[in-house]
């Protein structure tokens, strides 16, 4: 057979994803894995009930392409309701196999070969990916610790003529950093001034612990420009499940549907009528879901102090962001990989989520969507770190 490359050169740059390769090493070491943001407990039952009854309710063949109408108008409900965002669900809501695929479908959409992408970083690994499968060039806008704030300035001279993208995640993984007001309405008064297209990665809408979450769309000039993705493995904790979703104007929906028909066409029927009747729920759910997760990351973070990082607060996400330096680790990948042998747990480096590796080069991402009883365990684990 001929010499040539089986992968796409594209492609050749990211190989296995640093989750599987963290959650293999979780499993062959019988750590306790922080490394992946999977819950190890379930959602809500009502969702989980919706879901046994779709089963045996036969809902199990092809779904509609854009999502069941239900959903959508669930999807729709739930922007009105929580941000007072108005989206016509036959046009403007479409229904995606996790946020993953919407991520994809949307910079395959709009981005052509050359095309500039700017990102925040250190950024979800499937951005990187993606624009590289589009043929675009991503454009990185450091956020530095220990605040992990925007730089304005440097985001304003990042953007030039061949920028199509502008890709927000907020709240931000891998950080755990959620932009000030401040810092957003600068975000999307330079969309707007350059007509920029946005993609608003908000997964974490729900995980918002010291101020609300400000979706973009919401602010002035936005919604007309901003595709704006959701997650219930994220506010429901059904991560396996795979249902996300787009809200976007009908110009903008059309040509991300046009790609997703090609990825998966549709997928998670069944789940989607459980997702339907998670969005209905009370409000005292989504507040209690953020409480909840709150306390577990002030349990995490306070281990993670008492074993010796310096921890940078998490403002968002289920992710802690922590520096091993005071450990006596430079070099975050080398010691994720040792730290299974030295402490029994796995977590996940950030340098992997940088193109400036040196920003992120002893900082350490830990998961704290776990049981409390997992946490626990994992801080006495690491204190070893300091007794090593």
């Amino acid at each position: 057979m001929a010499s040539r490359p089986y992968l796409n050169p594209r492609l050749v740059e990211f190989g296995t994803t640093i989750f599987a390769e963290m959650s293999d090493l979780a499993t062959r070491t019988g750590s306790i894995n922080l490394g992946q943001g999977f819950p190890d407990f379930d959602g809500p039952v009502e969702a989980i009930d919706a879901a046994v009854q779709a089963l045996r309710s036969g809902h199990n063949q092809y779904p509609p392409g854009p999502g069941i109408a239900a959903l959508r108008q669930a999807v729709a409900a739930h922007q009105q309701r929580f941000y007072g965002l108005a989206y016509e669900p036959d046009t403007e809501v479409l229904i995606t196999v996790g946020a993953t695929e919407a991520i994809a479908a949307a910079v395959l959409a709009l981005v052509d070969t050359d095309d500039e992408v700017v990102a925040f970083e250190p950024y979800y690994d499937s951005y990187a990916a993606t624009i590289a499968l589009a043929g675009g060039t991503r454009v990185p806008v450091t956020l530095r610790a220990p605040d992990f704030e925007v730089d304005l300035d440097r985001l304003r001279s990042a953007v030039t003529d061949r920028t199509r993208l502008l890709l927000v995640n907020c709240p931000h993984n891998p950080t755990g950093t959620v932009f000030s007001l401040a810092e957003l309405h600068a975000i999307a008064e330079l969309a707007v001034e350059r007509d920029l297209i946005v993609i608003a990665d908000e997964v974490y809408e729900h995980l918002s612990y010291d101020r609300p979450h400000v979706p973009l769309a919401s602010l002035p000039g936005m919604q007309e420009r901003t595709i704006s993705i959701g997650s219930a493995g994220k506010t429901f904790s059904f991560t396996g499940w795979k249902v996300g979703w787009v809200c976007a104007p009908p110009e903008l929906l059309a040509a991300v549907r046009s790609v997703k028909q090609f990825l998966t066409y549709v997928g998670s029927g069944p789940f989607q009528y459980a997702i339907t009747e998670a969005l209905a729920l009370p409000d005292e759910y989504f507040s209690s879901f953020t409480a909840s997760m709150g306390a577990k990351r002030d349990l995490l973070s306070n281990g993670l102090a008492e074993a010796g990082f310096t921890v940078y607060p998490s403002k968002g996400t289920y992710f802690v962001v922590a520096d091993a330096k005071p450990l006596g680790f430079d070099d975050g990948y080398d010691l994720c990989r040792r730290m299974p042998e030295l402490a029994g747990v796995v977590a996940v480096p950030c340098s992997v989520f940088y193109d400036d590796a040196e920003a992120g080069r002893s900082l350490v991402r830990f998961a704290f969507c776990k049981r409390d009883e997992v946490l626990v365990d994992a801080c006495e684990r690491l204190s070893k770190l300091a007794r090593r």
